[in-house]
C-alpha cells in the first residue's frame, strides 16, 4: 500500500474530553455570573419585567447543563466544519474527479498525481493511492488482468478505510448532545411542573411565587433544550451529508481507476 498518511485533523480523545469539561464550566459560569447577575432581578429576587436573562436563571439547575450542551454542539460543529473542509481539499470536488477520470483514461498518471498533490485532502489521498498503484500494476507483466484489478481495488479500499474514520470522527458527540438536550429539557420541564402543581396543592390561596417559578422553570428548560436539539440535529445532518458526498466522490474516482484496467 502507498505510504500516504491520512489527512490529519479534528479533536483527539483527550482534546474532546477537555472541550466537553470546559463547556460545562463555561455553562456554569454563564448561568451564575451572567444570567444570575443581580441587575436582572428586583428587590424581592424576581426577574424584572421583560428581562429574559433573569427568567432563564429561574429555570433551575438544568439550564447551565443545557447551555453547556449547546456550547459543546457549537464547538464540535466548528471542529467538524474545519476538518471536513480540509478533507474535501482545495478545489471543487466535482471538477477534480472529472479531471482525474480524464487523466487516467489517457494514462497521464504523472499529471493525475500532480493534480492530487494540488487538491490535497482525503479524496486526493485516496485517488493518489489508486493512481500510484495503477501505474505500478500497469507495468507489471507478471500479473494477469484479474490480479491487477484485485490489487488495485484492495489499495483503494485500504486508502478509503484510512480516511473515513477521520471524516465521521466526533459526529456521534453532536448527535448524542442533540438527544440529551431534548431529554434534559424534558426533565427540567417535569421538575418545573411538579413545583407548579405543588404550589397549587397548598391549602388556601396558592403560592403564586412558587407557581410562577415552577412554570418559568418548565418553559425555560423546554426552550433551551429544544433550541440545543435543533442546532445539534441540523449540524449532524449537514455534516453527514458532506461526508456522504466526499465518500461518493471517493467511490466514483476509485471506480474510474479500476475500470481503466479493463481498458488496457
Amino acid at each position: 500500500m502507498s505510504n500516504q498518511k491520512s489527512t490529519s485533523g479534528g479533536f483527539s480523545f483527550m482534546s474532546a474530553f477537555v472541550a466537553i469539561v470546559a463547556a460545562v464550566v463555561v455553562g456554569e459560569l454563564i448561568y451564575y455570573f451572567i444570567l444570575g447577575s443581580p441587575s436582572h432581578f428586583d428587590a424581592e429576587g424576581h426577574p424584572k419585567d421583560g428581562n429574559f436573562l433573569g427568567t432563564m436563571y429561574k429555570g433551575g439547575f438544568i439550564v447551565p447543563l443545557l447551555i453547556a450542551i449547546l456550547i459543546i454542539i457549537i464547538t464540535f460543529s466548528i471542529e467538524r466544519l474545519i476538518t471536513i473542509s480540509k478533507a474535501k481539499g482545495r478545489g471543487n470536488v466535482t471538477a477534480f474527479v472529472r479531471n482525474i477520470q480524464s487523466l487516467v483514461a489517457n494514462r497521464q498518471y504523472a499529471e493525475a498525481i500532480a493534480a492530487c498533490n494540488k487538491q490535497q485532502g482525503s479524496l486526493a489521498n485516496v485517488v493518489r493511492a489508486g493512481v500510484e498503484k495503477l501505474e505500478k500494476v500497469g507495468n507489471d507483466t507478471t500479473l494477469d488482468h484479474d490480479a491487477k484489478e484485485a490489487a488495485l481495488q484492495k489499495e483503494i479500499e485500504e486508502a478509503t478505510a484510512l480516511e473515513l474514520p477521520m471524516l465521521s470522527k466526533n459526529l456521534v458527540i453532536i448527535s448524542t448532545c442533540a438527544t440529551i438536550a431534548t431529554l434534559g429539557g424534558l426533565v427540567g420541564t417535569v421538575l418545573g411542573m411538579i413545583r407548579s402543581f405543588a404550589a397549587l396543592a397548598n391549602a388556601g390561596a396558592p403560592d403564586t411565587t412558587a407557581l410562577a417559578t415552577g412554570i418559568s422553570e418548565a418553559l425555560i428548560n423546554t426552550l433551551v433544550g429544544i433550541v440545543s436539539s435543533i442546532v445539534g440535529i441540523v449540524m449532524y445532518n449537514y455534516f453527514s451529508t458532506r461526508v456522504d458526498a466526499i465518500t461518493y466522490s471517493m467511490d466514483e474516482a476509485g471506480y474510474s481507476i479500476i475500470q481503466s484496467v479493463n481498458a488496457k
